[in-house]
């Protein structure tokens, strides 16, 4: 093969440069792809998780109890794996390190989890969560849109969910506060308003901890006439979610 066409194929692929041989970024194995076969087994088992917010429930359960007490407004959510080691450590180096070059690597990981091939496929729009402008201008990059351009890049629109206001860090504020924390922080571009009535959508993000942005962002597009919202998350948290 002719070294442009080589390298055109390899941009084109979903995993980016995890399709030639590295390091693994776990097992330090070489020569491996950045994250090896081997490790993805050992360390992204598929648990049965909670159709409608992603937390991990006991086998034959398909709704957990807080769903099905308030279902939220996603009619699904996806998640790879769960936010412990190594995971929080590639997503960390990802998101905050500025290791763009994992994006690929970490697009793949999703993709290969049980039903998200088929959720992409019936998907017309991929959002990715927005960041507030204090925080793009920190990170330089948001992760969730390097993600969803990996997963779907003809069919993202990144400025038609927008982040209103800058909100502090969710994890470990108390119930009340997660909630007031992210009312009224999304809403949807006015332009882009009508496009989005009786649209199938994906909204995507890195990491769902509490539950609680991506319950609004997901409630803000369904008020803009989005349905049905679907989520694809990176990592979830094995806590309850924010209901």
């Amino acid at each position: 093969m002719r070294p442009m066409t080589l390298l055109r194929a390899w941009l084109r692929h979903p995993a980016g440069a995890s399709a030639w041989p590295s390091q693994c970024l776990i097992c330090r194995r070489w020569p491996a792809q950045t994250l090896c076969a081997e490790c993805r087994a050992r360390f992204a088992p598929q648990l049965t998780r909670c159709q409608r917010c992603a937390l991990a429930v006991p086998a034959g359960v398909a709704v957990c109890g807080a769903c099905l007490r308030e279902p939220p407004p996603m009619a699904q959510c996806l998640a790879a794996v769960s936010w412990q080691w190594p995971w929080s450590m590639c997503i960390g180096r990802w998101k905050f390190e500025g290791d763009t070059g994992l994006s690929g690597p970490l697009a793949a990981l999703l993709q290969a989890t049980p039903g998200v091939a088929e959720a992409l496929a019936a998907a017309e729009l991929l959002l990715p969560m927005p960041m507030s402008d204090q925080r793009l201008a920190e990170r330089g990059y948001n992760p969730a849109l390097l993600l969803a351009r990996r997963l779907a890049p003809g069919r993202v629109q990144p400025g038609w969910l927008l982040r209103t206001r800058h909100t502090p860090p969710q994890r470990g504020l108390p119930r009340a506060e997660r909630l007031r924390n992210v009312r009224g922080a999304f809403q949807v571009d006015p332009l882009a308003a009508g496009r989005l009535r009786g649209r199938r959508v994906l909204l995507v993000d890195d990491v769902m901890t509490t539950g609680a942005s991506v319950r609004e962002a997901a409630a803000t597009l369904r008020a803009a006439g989005a349905d049905p919202v679907g989520v694809l998350v990176l990592a979830r948290t094995d806590e309850p979610t924010t209901h």
